[in-house]
């Protein structure tokens, strides 16, 4: 059984840091596949100069390119020790910034920006099997490209993945590290594209269920999920161990260090994920499967700049249809709603994208009273809240006592009650309900 490994771009950020993820992945001595994010910064200058391609200016582009390929052949000099090495990766190099001033010359479109900003992840996965190689580790490179893809409706396409991915690992038989790119695949029509949401952690998770492996690590700087906002409150801890479906709950609500679609792959395939600290290698992580642990609340998360919506009318009294005509209004300016209430007379939600904001409410009028609240935030508590814990959510609503709050939501999911507040109460609440549930 192999295990998949997942580097972001601050993990690669430099060669210091390669060298480390490369000591930590060659440690165990085993089989293990390597999905890498680009080296942090890269992604956002391979935007910039799409930018300037965009505005027709080449000189700008051509400017940061140069600037780029002078960062990189720096790190050369920092990460190889035999000019062989040294050599080769240059040469590489050449090609990959030859191939960027080629964008210089002609039409730019999204296709070509797609193109372009593949280039991070194929910059970081050649220079770290380089060093690899050069250290003596029998390591290959499989171009993300060969295998993953996605569909027409741009979600990725299993099976496509893994028997393409299978067919590539029969032919590559033996090695101890096989490294991928992270974020970038081809879309149905074979054009170079990439997974958007959550990007290199969804193409570890899809790695995983494909190789079917006993366990997909997520690396990043951060200790694992805490069970509170460490900015926020003191004294956070890590949590240990989440099921599927509360690590969704709490990526949603503003745990930055996943995405919940990343971990879909996993959940179905049965595959644990493992989110590691590459500061701390030794330390547990926070370990997420399908295991539910009864009887047990596990952090809380918050999220910022929510704007609530509540629709009030006494003409909907019993009156078929009413929701949906309010749901296809947001529907058609393509925004979501997190929370929702509803009573006899009203209904209330929460957007957090609110670029349409003043169209909506305008929409809205037709059907009633329309007022809105801006800078909210939704506070939200995870863990075993199944209504047959009998006062779980009592216990959360208690160390809300002294906090105003706009809505609460509970019983959409066995694993969560929301509150709604404003944005200055967020500190006082986050405090409150550690001191109530954790200490």
């Amino acid at each position: 059984m192999m295990k998949v490994m997942k580097f972001g771009g601050t993990s690669v950020g430099s060669p210091e840091r390669m060298k480390s993820v490369a000591a930590l992945i060659t440690k165990s001595g085993e089989p293990t596949f390597i999905v890498l994010s680009a080296m942090s910064g890269t992604t956002n200058t391979l935007i910039e100069i799409s930018d300037y391609l965009y505005r027709k200016n080449p000189e700008g582009a051509n400017e940061l390119i140069n600037s780029l390929e002078q960062k990189y052949l720096g790190h050369v000099e920092e990460l190889y020790s035999t000019e062989e090495y040294k050599q080769k990766t240059r040469q590489f190099l050449n090609e990959e910034f030859n191939y960027l001033r080629t964008f210089t010359k002609d039409l730019f479109t999204s296709f070509e920006e797609k193109s372009i900003v593949a280039q991070g992840e194929i910059l970081s996965t050649n220079m770290v099997v380089n060093y690899l190689k050069e250290q003596g580790v029998k390591a290959t490179l499989l171009s993300a490209l060969d295998f993953m893809r996605t569909d027409k409706n741009a979600e990725p396409d299993a099976q496509y993945i893994k028997e393409h991915l299978t067919a590539i690992m029969d032919e590559n038989k033996g090695y101890q590290i096989y490294i991928t790119q992270g974020f970038i695949c081809r879309n149905a029509y074979g054009e170079v594209d990439n997974l958007q949401r959550g990007g290199s952690d969804y193409t570890a998770s899809l790695v995983g269920a494909a190789v079917n492996a006993e366990e997909i690590q997520i690396w990043t700087d951060i200790d694992g999920m805490h069970n509170n906002d460490p900015r926020v409150v003191e004294k956070t801890e890590a949590v240990r161990q989440l099921n599927f479906e509360e690590a969704s709950e709490l990526a949603y609500f503003g745990a930055k260090i996943l995405h919940p679609t990343c971990v879909q792959p996993a959940k179905y395939a049965g595959i644990p994920v493992r989110l590691k600290n590459t500061m701390d290698p030794d330390a547990e992580g926070t370990i997420i499967n399908n295991t539910l642990v009864r009887r047990k609340i596990k952090a809380v998360a918050a999220k910022d700049n929510i704007t609530a919506i509540k629709i009030k009318s006494s003409r909907m009294l019993g009156a078929s249809g009413f929701l949906r005509k309010v749901f296809e209004i947001f529907e058609s300016y393509q925004t979501s709603i997190d929370m929702i209430t509803t009573s006899e007379v009203g209904v209330s939600m929460t957007i957090e994208n609110d670029s349409h904001l003043s169209e909506i409410v305008d929409e809205l009028k037709k059907y009633g009273t329309v007022t809105v609240d801006t800078d909210m935030c939704i506070v939200c508590v995870v863990g075993d809240l199944d209504w047959s814990n009998v006062g779980f959510e009592t216990l959360a609503t208690d160390a809300m006592k002294d906090i105003p709050v706009r809505m609460i939501s509970y019983g959409g999911s066995n694993y969560n009650i929301s509150f709604l507040i404003r944005e200055e109460d967020k500190k006082r609440a986050l405090q409150s309900l550690s001191s109530v549930l954790f200490n």
